[in-house]
């Protein structure tokens, strides 16, 4: 039996789709509240288990039988206010599926990001596997507590858990719509005239799933992968989207005090509105930021040939139009 955590997030649907056109057998983690997302509602074989991932006896139950763990689960924001919730599910909710992983003689495939990587190592141009982030206790929650819960992963595979890391980048794909990553879509698709100075590594949501599996097949154990299909400047991203969408792209480059002056002035706003600001501290410096990911190590491993991030963008447009 394979477990799925996350199973109704963008990820962890898609990969459940892919496992169960396999014919596997996937037990899946839904929260109480959650919509089982259209992409996988009709596949009659998945068997759904309520569970909170920070509620102990909920994951109990799910690992009965279970030999194989994708932890796709985690909460995702970049507001500083999310702190708390973040640090509990990314980190404490990790723990636990460690320690049940290793109770149960589970291989585990986790889910983490290239958030977790930090900056290139001095006189490298682009971030690679050995790359681990240098702490510092005022860098972005999000970025922390992505760092923190591979750690506790890193913490099992020295007790002796079977485990392989993942480092996806920006994963886009159509069936995110206008959520997520899908909102720098309708950004764009709106009409937003500014752009900035900054790049990261994007990849298929297809293409991730195919490589968790991969990977989840393959001997593997104690190692980290990057996942990502290539490096696009937001320039170049919001020319193509803007294109796409048969609307003029942006022109005017957002600067840093721009960034400044307009995260600083949301928050000011939020006080009132109680609603959460479009642009926060974090946001504004990893707008511009230049990121450069290096993907040969999981390509080595695994021969997998990514979907050009190009072919990505023309895919979901067309998918929203």
């Amino acid at each position: 039996m394979i477990l799925v955590t996350g199973g109704t997030g963008f990820l962890g649907s898609e990969l459940i789709k892919q496992l169960t056109n396999k014919g596997l057998a996937v037990r899946a983690l839904k929260r109480k509240n959650s919509k089982i997302p259209a992409l996988i509602s009709a596949i009659s074989t998945i068997e759904w288990i309520e569970a909170d991932i920070n509620e102990l006896s909920d994951l109990e139950d799910a690992f009965e039988n279970v030999t194989q763990v994708y932890h796709c689960a985690a909460f995702v924001s970049l507001s500083a206010r999310h702190k708390k919730k973040l640090f509990h599910v990314n980190i404490d909710g990790t723990s636990s599926i460690v320690n049940l992983c290793i109770e149960h003689n589970c291989r585990l495939l986790h889910v983490s990001s290239v958030a977790a990587l930090g900056l290139a190592k001095k006189g490298n141009k682009e971030i690679t596997e050995k790359d681990f982030w240098e702490y510092d206790a005022k860098a972005h929650a999000y970025g922390l507590s992505k760092y923190e819960g591979e750690m506790e992963v890193w913490r099992g595979i020295n007790e002796g858990l079977n485990a392989v890391i993942v480092n996806p980048s920006v994963i886009i794909g159509k069936n995110a719509g206008f959520e997520g990553s899908g909102a720098i879509f309708k950004l764009v698709k709106d009409g937003f005239p500014f752009y900035t100075d900054g790049a990261s590594g994007f990849v298929d949501v297809e293409d991730v799933a195919k490589t968790m599996i991969l990977l989840m097949d393959s001997e593997v154990s104690g190692e980290r992968y990057i996942i990502s299909a290539g490096d696009v400047h937001y320039k170049h991203l919001f020319t193509q989207i803007a294109n796409g969408f048969g609307v003029k792209p942006p022109t005017k480059e957002a600067k840093p005090w721009m960034l400044g002056i307009a995260w600083r002035a949301l928050k000011f706003i939020s006080v009132f509105t109680g609603k959460e600001p479009s642009i926060t501290k974090d946001t504004a410096n990893s707008s511009v930021t230049l990121s450069y990911y290096n993907n040969n190590k999981v390509i080595d491993q695994t021969g997998i040939v990514f979907k050009p991030v190009e072919q990505s963008i023309r895919e979901i447009i067309q998918h929203l139009k």
